[in-house]
């Protein structure tokens, strides 16, 4: 497979095609669809413009960043139709069906909504242009329009995180029958979260009083890429100058749960930008949360989830190259990851007691060292054992930051002779 050549996105859908599966037949990791989107897209870092999560195939450790890009969000965009398609898929035939449906739907929902990005849908002779073959081009012309081919976190940040507004407005356009006025009032929807995005970021830069030069350097980056209005650039210069209010920023806060937490996490990544967390900024993101209906613990689950994220990917993020930096992130998500552990610590003993290889490998590790495979083994059934939290339904863990050691240091005090107390004889 080949992102960069023609017929890439044909390829994708046969590579992918037990991936899209489980995804249609409800095998979700969590009871609502938003959330089960956001377990699919967060761990990438497309929320967060980073084409970071590798695709598992020979060569893909060479495609260029713009072709792993590409290639997420069709994958995000494909997810999402399923996973808020209304009714059952009851066999391949039918999959294959709803798939080229939203493959269709990629095309029109560009064409009407996007119109700097408008494509032909005949080619130069004539000839109707497929499906595939309309959505392809256009997705190609999206990633070039949108990525920002650059080492910098943030310049990647606020060029390519504008893509997931693709997939949210996308998740309602697939529900509507397109026409003029429809594709109108989603270019006005469009135009209105984008700006949103700008009054988020504002708040949370003033959060602290002082606009650092990190947050300055923010909003000169977003600017460039959001495709604003004159009127509108205007507006947000003047914004972030004086700061604003978090209920002037007209955010949601009865509807969607992905967007809310998109915001949240566009606030906390924000006041992340000079790599440290102050008492007033934190105030202000416990003051948006309540502004959005989100109680402490969504807080607690998004900071956990950009920890997670960045440590996972610490070597791929070239801003985060400082060993003190990595030394507190890691130690402010550890003692988050404990504390849940420590209020779940009944779930995990029984969890660890319902797995005869796990128990077997513990039984071993008090009298023997363990071999290399089966230390990997073990932190593999621990961090399946951590996954039956509720919270890690919806956050990701971060499995390569999550060694043997790591996890031996988060899981409660004495669990392992509390786990060994309560073992039938």
């Amino acid at each position: 497979m080949k992102p960069a050549e023609k017929g890439w996105l044909k390829q994708y859908l046969e590579f992918r095609k037990d991936l899209l599966r489980d995804l249609s037949s409800g095998v979700k990791n969590s009871a609502h669809p938003e959330q089960s989107l956001y377990r699919v897209i967060q761990p990438t870092g497309l929320m967060y413009g980073q084409s970071i999560e590798s695709v598992d195939l020979n060569g893909s450790e060479r495609w260029a960043p713009k072709d792993r890009m590409k290639i997420l969000l069709a994958e995000s965009l494909i997810s999402s139709s399923l996973l808020f398609h209304d009714k059952p898929i009851k066999d391949a035939n039918e999959l294959s069906e709803v798939i080229m449906k939203t493959i269709e739907n990629i095309g029109n929902f560009y064409n009407h909504v996007f119109p700097e990005l408008a494509t032909p849908t005949k080619t130069l002779f004539g000839r109707k242009k497929t499906p595939l073959e309309l959505a392809e081009k256009i997705l190609d012309k999206r990633i070039e329009y949108s990525i920002e081919n650059s080492a910098n976190f943030w310049i990647q940040f606020f060029h390519n995180s504008l893509l997931f507004l693709d997939i949210f407005i996308f998740g309602q356009w697939i529900h509507t029958n397109a026409d003029r006025i429809v594709a109108d009032f989603f270019k006005y929807e469009r135009e209105e979260l984008r700006f949103s995005v700008v009054k988020v970021m504002a708040a949370a830069a003033h959060a602290n009083t002082t606009v650092e030069p990190e947050e300055q350097k923010l909003l000169e980056y977003f600017l460039q890429s959001a495709g604003l209005s004159s009127e509108r650039k205007k507006e947000a210069l003047r914004i972030f100058e004086q700061g604003i209010d978090i209920e002037e920023i007209n955010l949601p806060t009865n509807n969607s749960w992905i967007l809310k937490k998109y915001f949240l996490e566009i606030a906390i990544l924000t006041i992340w930008s000079d790599k440290k967390v102050e008492n007033n900024e934190q105030e202000f993101l416990k003051k948006l949360c309540k502004y959005m209906n989100f109680s402490d613990d969504d807080l607690e689950n998004s900071l956990m989830a950009i920890e997670g994220f960045v440590l996972e990917h610490w070597n791929e993020l070239d801003y985060l190259q400082n060993k003190q930096d990595f030394i507190q992130v890691s130690e402010h998500f550890i003692r988050r990851l404990s504390r849940i552990t420590d209020n779940n610590k009944s779930r995990l003993v029984k969890e660890v007691l319902d797995s005869q290889e796990l128990m077997q490998l513990l039984k071993k590790s008090k009298s023997n060292e363990l071999t290399e495979d089966e230390k990997a083994r073990m932190q593999k059934l621990l961090i399946g054992v951590l996954k039956t939290i509720p919270t890690f339904v919806i956050i990701s863990l971060p499995q390569r930051f999550l060694t043997l050691p790591i996890l031996l240091k988060i899981l409660p005090s004495n669990f392992f002779n509390e786990v060994h107390s309560q073992k039938p004889n």
